[in-house]
């Protein structure tokens, strides 16, 4: 009888795990991968497999074991299983031999952004922008810490309860978190933003419907004339994209120093970038080294702009400074929901880094900063780069905060509600051309008729 056949008949006379053992019932598909998983130990043997697995090529190491995964499926006990059937078991057990189990098809599919393991109960993975749940999810608590342990390793990072919290960017630009018992209630949490490096300019934004051509070309002018521009918004919505593809709008023959936590951003190769990276605190508790240790030290490396991905504490004020001690053009990004929570959130960080009145920390924000640009998710999923607020001095002192250009998400249309005055600036120093200037305003005049 073929290993098909006994898990059919077992589950057709009612025989389960959890009736012979007390474990939960398994799936056919749980019990021919384990099947084939212990038949592939017994032939190479645990040290030849665990060799194979340490192996630094991976895919080499997968490559081997499918030759042996192979000739067992060849077999006639598997003969029950359709082509089909053999290549996904296959794919399942090289999986958790050699991968990170449940969560590697997931990861090797560029249509999905980020996986979410909810211990043993759930996994689910996000594409679109929007949550969908995966048909296949880990067996036990176990087998998660496993993977984490796998994924942790090659970074010199662990997770256990002395560890129960870990953040760690992989080689390939994914984000790890990971969370562990006792924090983690139902079994250990772990949460994966892949990198995506398709996005790197604003043509490819307003080609994804993110935000009309004119709004592109006013930005990109923004960042060519040296404006101080705050990315804001909230998880998920876009703001490291939006970044980035400011950040290539920087000219080439600038230096420009970025700062982040974990390092997202791209550049192209000729491109004067140094690029730094937050480290948090080793095992023994030393070797930190914050963003804000990050923001005082670029001062010090001659850059002509500093790009901060997030700013979300202390470094505030030291990137306040910064951009009212000539680093004009500097970029950031940070958590708000609107123009007018960006303002208050950075008053409220800068006072951390600096015991200062709010009053003084307002002045700073009022000098520093140019443009605040919003960033948005809607509920399908699309984002969209929403509205652009000026940000200047007020008259009796303070910030004051001009929308200049408005998003209405029911038409999900935009409305230039006033030309930034460098525009003219520009046009009159000759930093934008005539011509250029024209066309633009020309191109908003249409769309403003045909709505």
């Amino acid at each position: 009888m073929s290993v098909l056949e006994r898990v059919r008949e077992q589950e057709s006379r009612g025989i389960t795990d959890e009736a012979v053992t007390g474990t939960p019932q398994r799936s056919s598909g749980e019990r021919l991968s384990m099947a084939l998983k212990h038949e592939l130990v017994d032939r190479l043997g645990l040290e030849t497999v665990a060799t194979m697995v340490a192996m630094p090529d991976i895919e080499q190491a997968r490559a081997e074991l499918r030759v042996t995964c192979q000739a067992i499926l060849n077999e006639e006990r598997f003969s029950g299983l359709s082509a089909s059937e053999r290549e996904r078991l296959m794919a399942r057990v090289l999986d958790e031999v050699v991968g990170l189990g449940p969560i590697q098809p997931l990861l090797d599919d560029e249509s999905i952004s980020e996986v979410m393991v909810n211990g043993c109960s759930a996994l689910y993975y996000e594409r679109g922008g929007r949550l969908h749940l995966s048909d296949v999810s880990f067996e036990s608590a176990d087998q998660i810490m496993m993977v984490v342990d796998r994924i942790l390793a090659p970074l010199g990072r662990r997770l256990d309860k002395s560890s129960p919290l870990v953040n760690a960017r992989l080689a390939n630009g994914d984000r790890v978190n990971a969370v562990a018992v006792p924090i983690a209630i139902d079994g250990p949490y772990v949460t994966i933003r892949k990198f995506s490096n398709r996005i790197t300019s604003m043509d490819r934004l307003v080609e994804l419907g993110s935000l009309p051509q004119w709004y592109a070309t006013l930005l990109r002018w923004a960042v060519r004339l040296r404006k101080d521009i705050a990315v804001a918004g909230g998880t998920g919505s876009g703001k490291t994209t939006l970044l980035n593809a400011l950040s290539c709008e920087i000219d080439h023959g600038e230096r420009v120093i970025t700062i982040e936590d974990s390092a997202e951003l791209r550049f192209d190769p000729e491109a004067h970038v140094v690029r730094m990276e937050a480290r948090d605190a080793s095992i023994e508790g030393t070797g930190e080294v914050t963003i804000r240790d990050l923001v005082k030290n670029a001062l010090r490396q001659r850059p002509d702009r500093i790009v901060v991905g997030e700013v979300r504490g202390a470094e505030a004020i030291d990137m306040l400074q910064a951009m009212n001690t000539g680093h004009d053009g500097s970029l950031t990004t940070l958590h708000a929901g609107t123009a007018e929570e960006a303002v208050l959130r950075l008053i409220l960080m800068a006072r951390f880094g600096m015991d200062l009145p709010a009053s003084i920390i307002e002045e700073q924000v009022s000098t520093a900063l140019d443009f605040i640009v919003l960033s948005a998710r809607r509920n399908d999923g699309s984002r969209r780069i929403t509205s652009l607020s000026q940000v200047r001095r007020a008259d009796g002192g303070g910030v004051e905060l001009v929308e200049l250009v408005s998003y209405d998400a029911a038409s999900d249309r935009w409305t230039l509600a006033g030309e930034p005055g460098f525009v003219s600036e520009a046009l009159r120093e000759g930093r934008l051309g005539v011509e250029e200037v024209e066309q633009w305003r020309s191109s908003i005049s249409q769309v403003a008729h045909a709505a």
